[in-house]
């Protein structure tokens, strides 16, 4: 029975291993502390502030950076993509993320700070024109599963870690946002700041029927 125990543990615990859940941001692409452009010196402030935040974004998280302004982003339109009849401009969070990696705002512009400055370059300034992207901000629910005809895992499928789902491991208020596929505070070494390691399409699978 021990030894049975002891590989249930040592199973759960290799489990975790495989997502990037409740990693630190310290070390991370995300760690900007030693920037020139940081003065402060301090890693959290970049994004979020204790007192005085950003208002303007719904649920933002004591949001502390300037957010952009961009109105228009060009959506994804892929014609497989069943999900056009709730898609919005990027909201919540990934509105957050697009305050960096849509180019448009400096990255030193938090803390009340405006104007021109160092922005995000080459491959992770994605710009304004999603189209070219995995579409963001529109509903992930049983209807677009339906839709989809098969192509796509019910989210209230599990991920085997624990009694997480797509639903409430990946998805904001029931939407696909940036942060379903990305941890912005992931230190663990998996490119691209991802949940887990997309080998063999690991990650693209975990919502993919393929």
């Amino acid at each position: 029975m021990k030894l049975k125990n002891l590989f249930f543990a040592v199973t759960l615990v290799l489990a975790f291993t495989q997502m990037s859940f409740a990693q630190t941001i310290v070390g991370s692409a995300h760690d900007f502390s030693s920037q020139a452009w940081n003065t402060t010196g301090e890693i959290c402030i970049v994004c979020h502030t204790p007192h005085g935040a950003i208002t303007t974004v719904s649920n933002a998280p004591l949001w502390n950076h300037q957010v952009t302004a961009t109105a228009a982003f060009t959506l994804y339109s892929g014609s497989t993509f069943n999900g056009a009849s709730t898609i919005t401009q990027p909201d919540a969070s990934s509105k957050l993320c697009l305050s960096c990696h849509d180019g448009t705002v400096a990255l030193q512009n938090f803390s009340g700070t405006t104007g021109a400055g160092t922005t995000i370059s080459s491959f992770y300034n994605v710009g304004t024109n999603l189209a070219n992207d995995h579409p963001i901000s529109f509903d992930y629910n049983a209807a677009l599963v339906a839709a989809d005809g098969g192509g796509l895992k019910d989210p209230t499928t599990a991920l085997g870690i624990g009694t997480q789902t797509i639903q409430n491991s990946m998805l904001f208020s029931n939407k696909m946002q940036c942060a379903s596929c990305h941890d912005v505070h992931n230190s663990a070494g998996i490119a691209f700041l991802l949940l887990k390691s997309n080998a063999a399409s690991a990650l693209c699978l975990t919502c993919h029927n393929k």
